[in-house]
């Protein structure tokens, strides 16, 4: 697993103003420690928006109208997912096209934004045994860090995910573009309780 080294674009604009009580240690392999940096500048992964309230939604939930998908946006005090209809068969593409078609006029008179680029953009999301590949159009560097909550979290909350786990415990495992042939290689993340990126297995 290898990360671009460079500098996170979206870093001066996202100073914490809080901080988790514990942070990661130190210990970690070089490559992970190079995504800890990309994905935790403001300080163990929190934005200047604040920690989440919205925590990771219960696997396989339903509405009365059968089952949804979540698409995590950005409210005042961090990510927060919304729920759209699923149709049959869906899954974790499904909802990142449902992330990537952004708020709705009345999610965002609620205040509910997005961090990820403007555009027309293509997020490519293939399930797999209790985890997502995810294929960005992007370098993670490119991205603001809660642009990347925003897109594992959607990722791991998704309908279609074989082996009945827990969004909190699916493996998103983020594959960047723009990096030469070969180099290209995924690292794997979940997201956490707080709807944050972390490490796989670094809760």
């Amino acid at each position: 697993m290898r990360l671009r080294r460079t500098a996170h674009h979206g870093a001066a604009r996202h100073r914490n103003t809080r901080r988790r009580t514990s942070c990661r240690g130190s210990g970690w392999p070089v490559p992970v420690a190079l995504l800890l940096a990309v994905l935790a500048l403001a300080g163990c992964g929190v934005t200047d928006t604040g920690p989440s309230a919205a925590g990771a939604p219960a696997a396989g939930a339903r509405t009365a109208g059968g089952k949804v998908v979540r698409a995590y946006f950005v409210a005042a005090h961090g990510t927060w997912p919304v729920t759209r209809p699923a149709p049959p068969g869906a899954g974790p593409q499904t909802a990142l096209n449902a992330l990537l078609a952004g708020p709705t006029p009345a999610e965002r008179a609620r205040g509910l934004v997005t961090a990820l680029p403007g555009g027309t953009h293509r997020v490519r999301a293939q399930a797999a045994q209790g985890a997502v590949d995810l294929y960005l159009p992007w370098l993670v560097s490119e991205l603001d860090q809660v642009a990347v909550h925003q897109l594992v979290c959607t990722a791991a909350a998704a309908p279609g995910i074989p082996g009945g786990k827990r969004p909190v415990d699916v493996v998103v495992r983020v594959h960047e573009s723009g990096l030469p042939s070969g180099a290209a290689d995924s690292w794997a993340v979940t997201c956490d309780e707080t709807g944050v990126t972390v490490p796989a297995g670094g809760r």
